[in-house]
């Protein structure tokens, strides 16, 4: 489903290049539930940003699908991470203005479903992850916990292939990110693949595969 094939990025800081991937070859399965750690620095978020088309490589190709999107436009990139790829960051990037509710529909008012479609899209996704009770609070009035939930629900709300989530238990107490992992794995189990970067090695050890990344490189890649 992605294939990584001698993907490197450099980026320019002053008069030196730094590496921040190393000619990466990596390839995963459709339905794989996949960790990838390593210390800050070592290009995982690099990575991630990658296989989420939200950068471009410097050499390399990336085929998603079986379809090369390195070769894509700007627009043609934009309907393919909107419609295949959801994402779920430590930050959240809800909109402040919009209730839960709200910000959860926003995908599929930009696929321009009706809205009748979207309501009800809306009220099944609500009720699948705990929220419907809290559909018409805006962030703000939101917990953490909660305020992640109607991230993971607003990746999800198109139903995409693959689920990209950075450090997604990051600003999250223990008890509150055993809930979120909780919700993560059962996407998986429905056959969602699911690719999470952490620092943390209680969360990284519960993938399937795990890849260790430094300096640019996969060092270690167990299944």
């Amino acid at each position: 489903m992605i294939q990584l094939s001698a993907i490197s990025r450099v980026f320019t800081m002053g008069d030196q290049e730094v590496r921040a991937l190393n000619h990466i070859d990596l390839t995963i399965t459709a339905g794989e539930y996949v960790s990838v750690m390593g210390p800050s620095g070592s290009g995982k978020s690099t990575l991630l940003n990658i296989v989420g088309l939200l950068d471009q490589p410097d050499s390399g190709t990336y085929l998603l699908e079986n379809r090369d999107v390195t070769a894509l436009s700007e627009s043609e990139q934009a309907r393919v991470r909107r419609e295949r790829i959801g994402f779920i960051f430590q930050s959240f990037h809800l909109i402040s203005r919009l209730t839960a509710a709200e910000n959860i529909e926003l995908p599929l008012i930009l696929e321009g479903l009706s809205v009748a479609e979207r309501q009800a899209r809306v009220k099944a996704v609500l009720d699948q992850t705990g929220l419907a009770d809290r559909a018409n609070h805006r962030p703000a009035e939101l917990s953490g916990g909660q305020r992640q939930r109607v991230a993971i629900a607003r990746a999800t709300i198109l139903n995409p292939a693959v689920l990209l989530a950075d450090e997604p238990t990051g600003n999250l107490d223990h008890k509150t990110g055993a809930e979120v992992v909780a919700l993560l794995e059962k996407l998986h189990h429905a056959g969602t693949t699911v690719i999470v970067v952490t620092h943390d090695r209680e969360l990284g050890g519960r993938a399937h595969r795990r890849i260790q990344m430094r300096d640019g490189e996969i060092v270690e890649d167990e299944r």
